[in-house]
């Protein structure tokens, strides 16, 4: 296992790193690649340090402004795209897909919600994951797991699962041309654009973290999250986007108490400033109406203004007797119809959806208006890691989304 996560230039401090002048305090960072050639790395960050960052510190202030407006029940946030981009993946077909399918969410949310809905794509950047095992066995042998293109690769060979740190170079250079077909398709009048991924490869994110006159942001994209395997209090992942300007979020499981929800507000947004934070629900169908009301409910009466959002996906995903992983919009639909019940019976604004969805016609989640069956699920799976919505359920779901929305109660805020 790799040890401590340690920034390769630590600045100026960053809270929660020890006193000023002083060197950070190592601390334990899960899922972090096994980088075999420590002088790649060394090289390869060296030179994404001096690059220039892909997206702007303004743009940061300004999608939080936006999710400030989502925090106060003005506004409604939609993420949504690959669970795992890959670099192959990276076409001008599939980059206008998953934009196009996103913009046609956004209509009919808004249109049910009677509320702006900031758009914000699980793209340029998604290129990392966080793997339930370290390694992965067929037919009696064991490589290293695929930890996404930004570490190693798909095949199931010695050579592409060992981790090789060129690929942190070749991750920003898809991701600025996949920004630059982003920013193209934005300016043609479908509304602002914003950019997410996981903040998982730490190496990564800190070679591309800037000092500006506003303060240090992490410029690989608009928004970073912490993911449900990382969210740790004393590790180095909270620690990271503690010291960054970015609007940030943190996937938060059942198994989280109020407590730690609480801690985590106190370590990342201790002004309490709507948009700094956003709260990802990703509980279950069977957890939500269970789980969530005591979150909701402690932290709101914290005096912070979070976003609350569902991910509806993470929760309910099942293996088939293909080996498939796969997700059935009708589980997809009960969660999101939880959430809203949890927001409703409290009188807080159910913020908003965060999905995996592809624009593509894929056949890898069961259900919908024109329903995938288990016998289709092989036909056309083509993620990575794991299952999306193709286009057809991502609008299935969005109009259900709509639906919840305009009939939704008054917020008590």
């Amino acid at each position: 296992m790799p040890g401590p996560f340690v920034p390769p230039d630590p600045g100026p401090l960053v809270p929660g790193s020890g006193e000023a002048g002083a060197a950070p305090r190592p601390r334990p960072a899960a899922q972090q690649p096994d980088w075999p050639d420590r002088a790649a790395l060394r090289a390869v960050t060296e030179e994404l340090a001096v690059l220039p960052g892909l997206v702007l510190a303004e743009e940061c202030d300004r999608l939080t402004e936006r999710l400030a407006a989502v925090a106060r029940g003005e506004a409604v946030l939609l993420q949504g795209g690959d669970c795992a981009e890959t670099f192959d993946g990276v076409t001008e077909e599939h980059v206008r897909a998953t934009f196009g399918t996103l913009a046609e969410m956004r209509a009919l949310i808004t249109e049910g919600a009677r509320l702006p809905v900031v758009q914000l794509g699980r793209i340029a950047g998604q290129y990392a994951k966080p793997r339930s095992s370290p390694f992965e066995t067929r037919s009696g042998e064991t490589l290293p797991a695929y930890r996404g293109d930004l570490v190693n690769g798909l095949a199931f060979t010695l050579l592409s699962r060992a981790p090789d740190a060129r690929r942190l170079h070749l991750g920003y250079r898809v991701s600025a041309t996949t920004l630059n077909l982003l920013r193209a398709l934005a300016a043609r009048g479908d509304g602002e654009f914003w950019t997410s991924h996981e903040a998982l490869v730490l190496e990564y994110e800190w070679a591309l973290t800037r000092e500006t006159p506003s303060g240090r942001y992490d410029l690989s994209a608009h928004l970073l999250w912490i993911g449900e395997r990382t969210r740790q209090l004393d590790g180095a992942h909270l620690d990271f986007v503690a010291g960054i300007r970015n609007p940030v979020a943190v996937k938060l499981g059942p198994t989280t108490t109020a407590d730690e929800a609480l801690a985590i507000v106190d370590q990342l947004d201790p002004d309490r400033t709507p948009g700094r934070l956003t709260f990802i629900s990703r509980m279950g169908a069977d957890a939500v109406r269970d789980r969530l009301p005591e979150l909701v409910s402690k932290v709101e009466a914290s005096g912070a203004r979070v976003v609350w959002m569902c991910d509806p996906m993470h929760g309910n995903t099942f293996v088939m007797p293909s080996g498939h992983k796969t997700r059935d919009l009708d589980r997809i639909v009960d969660e999101v119809q939880g959430f809203f019940d949890v927001h409703a019976g409290l009188g807080t604004h159910p913020g908003g959806l965060h999905v995996e969805m592809t624009g593509e016609p894929v056949s890898e989640c069961l259900g919908g208006s024109r329903p995938v069956t288990p016998e289709d699920v092989p036909s056309r799976y083509e993620s990575a890691c794991d299952p999306r919505l193709n286009q057809r359920q991502s609008l299935d779901l969005a109009r259900v989304v709509a639906k919840l929305y305009a009939h939704r109660p008054p917020s008590r805020r």
